[in-house]
């Protein structure tokens, strides 16, 4: 393995436009501050930059919803997020931002370098625009019936109900969140940079120099490239953002994708003049936390645009997390589904370790995971409170008691206690191992492993028992036992720094280093220790449920908000309007369709002839029970095979606000075929 002289770590700019999640912090910023505090520890030159990315359409939807400016939004959020990191004991040495001038410089010189290199490719492609608004739309600002779902909120870049990714021209009936009017392609010219003239170079890169990454972002990263890259657009038609720097680009901005990952750069030059030397000396360690969302563009994009700058290090590692879900369900910042961090630190007072740790322990680091406030209860109560903060308690209590809390001098050792000693070398090697090969959930299970070796140490040797028959034999066990607890301090460090700084507090020491992690002499005979407290406090029952309720409050605040009826659509003309003939019908026959749950076949009676409509009412009625029910029908709908059956015509339906669909139905019985007017 190479050895580095120094190291940038770099975690995912978070979106300033809402506060930090659970989510966030397990995916990438736990994991990231673990490695930090690890890499300090071994006395290495390290820095960990971060910052608030403040461009892009969520930022200006969050402004149009509240009536502010996106400037308004990005500033009331960078404050938020920025103490909640600093409370949460997050170590970045600078959390910067997007909008500050440096950065601005920074990209603007960035897209320079590589447009006068001719690393762009210039494109003219059609672009929905509203006339009403006068504006190009972004994705986001684009809705429409999902032609895969039938989902008629679906965004111009992916719809949320089916998740199928989406482009704007492939949204049905396209209108303008804005104005409300239908969008029309309108040309715009756009940069691109070509990553099709990076794939085999990145085939290499990652497919055969890199093997060792998590198996989750070379596996998503190899299906990317096997697709065949395609050049991506560098700039749009947006207000909010970082001018295109070219004579022309008038109304365009940075792509948020180019922009955001030169905020690395940017939050580096402003932390130091020495800059250069992270990020153009191969003698740097560049590693990228980041979740799995963001795999693309930091193993693949951002990799290309470095390389074609020419003068920047590549990152040597992308460890990438997965998702963590709430109770079950997946979190969303729309719909409140979240525990937020700033309410965390503020409800759980002093308690930021016990979150840390759960987050650690429930990593989702090669698959989705779930976090729910019964597994942070166990975790606290069985495992922090029972083994490690029994432990801790234990050993210096008892310390207290016997020597007025001055260490004891280690007699002579028996077998138990050679092989718990050499332990402490065997854990913190295999802790050591885990960090460096970024398996945080390991790493903090063998950390843990320590204090079981301590809590099994002490039942079986029981001092409270042989104190006065054996006092020599006693002080033999307590200088064991206060090695176990010094070199905690150390493992543990890196994942509960606010419990490891009140337990050192307790053992009278400043500080200790990475390779104090081991030894058996960290606590030499005669060293006085203070009297402790607890490390950990039992969470009760009544706090768990008050955080569920607020979830349960959440969920019918969602499902109130979804029963608000959707916008109404755009017009349409008498004309086309009455090219649709609606008639009543009567059902004559039902049944299931075969190897489907939804799909009913439907005989209709129409008055004008008898014809089949293949329906997708099977959740919500009986074949037999409607029978001889009418109907309205669109006869004249195009016939098309659903199934392998022609179906020759569509069934009204009404959708409640429980999403049930229901018959629409004349209030009396009329003749079949009557016409709907």
């Amino acid at each position: 393995m190479k050895k580095f002289k120094r190291y940038l770590i770099t975690s995912a700019l978070p979106y300033a436009n809402g506060p930090i999640h659970i989510g966030h912090l397990a995916g990438v910023y736990v994991p990231s501050d673990i490695y930090t505090r690890y890499l300090r520890l071994k006395g290495e030159d390290v820095i960990s930059v971060c910052g608030s990315d403040e461009h892009g359409v969520p930022i200006t939807l969050k402004a149009r919803n509240e009536g502010i400016t996106p400037q308004q939004v990005v500033d009331r959020y960078h404050a938020l997020n920025k103490k909640a990191f600093e409370d949460f004991g997050i170590a970045f040495d600078i959390y910067s931002r997007t909008s500050n001038k440096v950065h601005y410089e920074t990209a603007s010189e960035f897209f320079l370098k590589l447009y006068n290199k001719g690393e762009f490719t210039e494109k003219t492609s059609g672009q929905y625009y509203d006339e009403e608004a006068a504006s190009f739309l972004a994705d986001r600002y684009i809705v429409g019936t999902c032609p895969n779902c039938g989902n008629e909120n679906a965004f111009g870049d992916q719809c949320e109900k089916c998740g199928t990714s989406l482009s704007p021209t492939e949204l049905i009936n396209p209108h303008s969140t804005i104005s409300g009017s239908k969008p029309v392609l309108r040309e715009t010219l756009h940069w691109y940079l070509p990553l099709d003239r990076y794939e085999d170079w990145l085939k290499k890169w990652i497919l055969e120099d890199h093997k060792e990454w998590k198996t989750n972002v070379y596996g998503q990263c190899k299906s990317w490239l096997d697709q065949g890259l395609q050049p991506r657009a560098v700039s749009r038609d947006l207000d909010w953002g970082i001018p295109v720097p070219v004579k022309g680009a008038e109304g365009k901005v940075l792509y948020v994708w180019f922009d955001a990952p030169i905020g690395y750069i940017s939050a580096t030059k402003e932390l130091t003049r020495d800059w250069e030397k992270y990020w153009k000396d191969g003698e740097t360690k560049m590693v990228h936390f980041i979740g799995k969302d963001n795999i693309v563009f930091h193993c693949i994009i951002f990799p290309a645009m470095l390389k074609a700058e020419g003068s920047f290090i590549l990152p040597e590692n992308v460890p990438a997390n997965e998702f963590l879900n709430l109770e079950g369900d997946k979190i969303s910042t729309s719909r409140n589904w979240a525990v937020w961090l700033h309410e965390y630190l503020a409800e759980f007072p002093g308690k930021q370790d016990v979150l840390r740790y759960t987050l650690c322990s429930n990593a989702p680091e090669t698959k989705d995971n779930d976090f729910t406030w019964k597994d942070f209860q166990a975790r606290n109560n069985n495992e922090l409170v029972a083994i490690l903060g029994n432990f801790v308690n234990r050993a210096l209590v008892l310390t207290v008691n016997y020597y007025d809390g001055r260490v004891p001098q280690r007699g002579t050792t028996d077998e138990n206690d050679n092989t718990v000693l050499s332990e402490l070398k065997q854990i913190s090697a295999r802790v050591e191992s885990s960090l460096e090969s970024f398996r945080f959930r390991e790493a903090l299970r063998e950390a843990m492993n320590m204090a079981r070796l301590g809590n099994k140490y002490l039942a079986d040797a029981e001092p409270w028992k042989v104190v006065k028959s054996d006092p020599d034999r006693v002080k033999t066990i307590m200088n064991i036992a206060l090695q176990i607890t010094a070199n905690l301090t150390v493992l543990l460090e890196p994942f509960l720094p606010f419990s490891m700084n009140r337990l050192r507090e307790w053992l009278n020491k400043k500080e200790f280093v990475w390779d104090d992690a081991g030894r058996d002499d960290l606590l030499m005979p005669g060293h006085v220790i203070k009297k402790p407290g607890l490390l950990f406090d039992k969470i009760e029952d009544k706090e768990i449920e008050r955080q569920t309720e607020k979830l349960e409050a959440a969920k019918k605040t969602n499902q109130a908000s979804a029963a608000i009826l959707p916008a109404a659509k755009s017009s349409v003309t008498f004309d086309d309007f009455s090219k649709v003939d609606i008639r009543v019908a009567t059902i004559i026959g039902a049944e299931k369709v075969p190897k489907t749950t939804k799909l009913l076949k439907l005989k209709i009676d129409t008055g004008l002839d008898v014809r089949t409509i293949v329906s997708g009412i099977a959740e919500y009625y009986d074949p037999e029970k409607i029978i001889g029910m009418q109907i309205t029908i669109v006869a004249n709908l195009e016939p098309r095979k659903i199934k392998g059956i022609e179906s020759k015509g569509m069934i009204l339906m009404a959708e409640d606000t429980d999403g049930n669909l229901v018959m629409v139905s004349p209030a009396i019985n009329v003749s079949n075929g009557s016409p709907v007017k």
